[in-house]
């Protein structure tokens, strides 16, 4: 699919609601205030755009680790067995995303789970029916996992995530996160719908959303859009060698370059897989994405620092977390 003409009203609901959902009992008439249309043609655009992939949902983006478990993981396949492995992967209903990349590890995804006993469950059956080993890197320190840029203009800088106060979770916030991962209803009151299904109250929903967005459990709450299909198809994942020292300064600067759009520490496994610095680079073009990354590679803290790109060439599956179990 094609870009978003820049003077779209659909590129100006996604660029402006990425974020800060308007958290009140009509939240989709906020927003047609805002873009000077009706709650009736911001619902239909929504819809429109959710049919034919452009976003994913409107909800959220829950921080890792926090209500669940997660991992980035990759397996190894033969050319040969792409299509039979990444089926079976897929299959697999905590995996949330999944990407074939440019590397002797090509496939790519992100494995979530109710708890770490059902993480490492969830890998262990995708190694089974594989019959492939996985490489398992958990986050070890989020620098950028916000992800939310806007779609035109001049690129910018995301900057620094803030530490989660986890004090601030709840154990019944778990089905209100799940929703939101699902995505909401495209009604005019879906708090209200919401609410109904877990049997409570409207305020509470909204109050509960508003208290885990602002200690940043809920990293974002908005439209989730689908890059790929909105023109942003060269997406990059870039990853750095640098010692445990090392690390955190480049990794500090590293977020703060425009067009970096998440930077985050992973675990490493010794010989097997020696890059524990990841950024993601999202482009309309490689060039546009390898101008991005000759501007972090100038950066001082990564100036001659041994890396490799993996651009994505095909994803198999997008979708929200799994927090709690179906």
């Amino acid at each position: 699919m094609t870009e978003l003409a820049p003077d779209c009203l659909d590129t100006r609901l996604l660029d402006e609601f990425q974020r800060d959902l308007p958290l009140v009992p009509r939240p989709f008439a906020a927003m047609a205030e805002r873009l000077g249309t009706t709650e009736a043609d911001v619902l239909s655009r929504l819809a429109r755009l959710q049919d034919c992939g452009r976003i994913s949902r409107v909800g959220a983006t829950c921080r890792p680790n926090t209500a669940g478990a997660s991992t980035l993981a990759a397996l190894a396949i033969p050319e040969a067995r792409i299509e039979e492995v990444a089926a079976i992967v897929g299959a697999e209903p905590g995996v949330n995303h999944s990407y074939l990349r440019e590397d002797s590890w090509n496939l790519w995804f992100v494995a979530t789970a109710p708890s770490d006993a059902e993480l490492a469950q969830s890998l262990a059956r995708i190694e089974a029916e594989s019959r492939l080993p996985v490489l398992s890197l958990p986050l070890v320190r989020p620098f950028n996992i916000d992800l939310g840029f806007r779609l035109r203009g001049p690129r910018v800088a995301l900057g620094l995530d803030r530490d989660a106060d986890l004090s601030a979770l709840r154990d019944d916030d778990r089905p209100i996160m799940q929703a939101l991962s699902d995505g909401l209803e495209l009604v005019a009151q879906p708090f209200a719908k919401l609410a109904g299904q877990l049997g409570r109250s409207e305020t509470d929903i909204i109050a509960r959303i508003t208290a885990l967005a602002d200690a940043r459990i809920l990293t974002r709450v908005g439209v989730i859009v689908r890059h790929r299909a909105l023109g942003w198809a060269a997406n990059a994942m870039v990853v750095w060698q640098l010692p445990d020292h090392a690390i955190e300064p480049a990794g500090i600067a590293l977020a703060q370059v425009p067009g970096v759009t998440l930077c985050y520490q992973r675990r490493t496994q010794p010989g097997v897989w020696d890059w524990p610095l990841f950024c993601m680079i999202h482009a309309r073009s490689r060039p546009e994405a390898l101008a991005v990354l000759d501007y972090a590679r100038a950066l001082p803290e990564l100036a001659g620092v041994p890396h490799k790109v993996l651009f994505s060439t095909r994803c198999f599956k997008q979708r929200g977390a799994l927090i709690e179990a179906a």
